[in-house]
């Protein structure tokens, strides 16, 4: 019986990849194990896919009976509806705990780095596993998106090893070049609903009861959304009342001025403005040097609940 490998909602690139690259060490470690997604792929994962002959992990947003492992992620609310129906073997994530919990024991990899894929690195270089040149790539480009090419404050020098060696088994000379790339790739909003730039890096959080959603758009140019404000915070309001949210923040992250627009749509934006120390105007304000939601955003507004 195969297992199952997955990483969060709204799946981005760490986690798409990072399903890829952990079930290709398993498989090579005995253990016959399947990536999958909960959500579609994104422009940058395609990307990433495309220029290393990836393919796509199947969908799969039921796990019930199943053996799985689970990456990128531990809490509930990013996980399939019938998760506490499936056996969790492990975890491999960078992120805090969340509330997932178990019955018998499991392997955990959590560490506190720039990304998933780098900790899948660490666990190759642990059993002594070669890495592929296509998943290498991958990994390598999963690594430069979580870290914003090394400019994200959850940047260690863990990951920046990682990439340099994965990119020599790779045979990329111009990594960084690539990653830029792959940046304009993920930049382009043309065509998108407000919808779509809103769920684009969509994860939801369970505070203490409250329930705050908060999702991530990272561009090489943000102004390039200042015509469509108005229509973001209608959809981030209608986003609210369907998902029964307390807090809807999206955070427009600029990464050539190395900053963050915030837009807070809450019952209580008290909460917001103490636990980032900023004062909202009309509902938004400007976050010098914030780019990561894991780092600068979450562990600041989860006391305030």
């Amino acid at each position: 019986m195969a297992t199952y490998i997955f990483g969060h909602t709204s799946p981005d690139s760490d986690s798409i990849v990072g399903a890829i690259s952990l079930s290709y060490l398993k498989n090579q470690l005995g253990e016959e194990c399947i990536p999958t997604r909960q959500g579609e792929i994104s422009a940058e994962t395609a990307f990433i896919l495309k220029t290393f002959g990836g393919t796509a992990p199947e969908l799969k947003t039921s796990v019930a009976g199943e053996k799985v492992y689970i990456i990128d992620f531990s809490d509930y609310a990013q996980a399939p509806a019938d998760m506490k129906e499936a056996t969790l073997l492990g975890i491999v994530d960078h992120h805090k705990l969340g509330d997932i919990t178990t019955d018998t024991p499991l392997e955990c990899w959590i560490r506190p780095i720039g990304c998933s894929n780098t900790v899948v690195y660490e666990m190759y270089r642990s059993y002594g596993v070669e890495i592929p040149k296509d998943i290498a790539g991958m990994m390598m480009l999963a690594i430069l998106s979580d870290t914003v090419i090394f400019k994200s404050p959850t940047c260690t020098k863990v990951d920046t090893k990682a990439v340099k060696e994965l990119a020599k088994i790779a045979g990329v000379e111009d990594y960084k070049a690539l990653a830029m790339e792959m940046f304009i790739v993920k930049s382009a909003t043309e065509g998108a609903s407000a919808r779509d730039l809103n769920t684009r890096d969509y994860k939801p959080f369970d505070m203490n009861g409250s329930k705050v959603g908060v999702n991530q758009l990272e561009m090489i140019d943000i102004s390039a959304l200042d015509a469509r404000k108005d229509e973001i915070f209608e959809d981030m309001k209608k986003m609210k009342e369907e998902e029964g949210l307390h807090t809807m923040i999206v955070l427009l992250t600029d990464i050539m001025k190395e900053g963050s627009q915030i837009l807070v749509v809450s019952d209580e934006p008290s909460k917001i403005e103490t636990g980032l120390n900023l004062k909202l105007e009309n509902n938004e304000a400007w976050l010098d040097g914030v780019l990561s939601r894991k780092k600068q955003i979450i562990p600041f507004i989860q006391p305030q609940f």
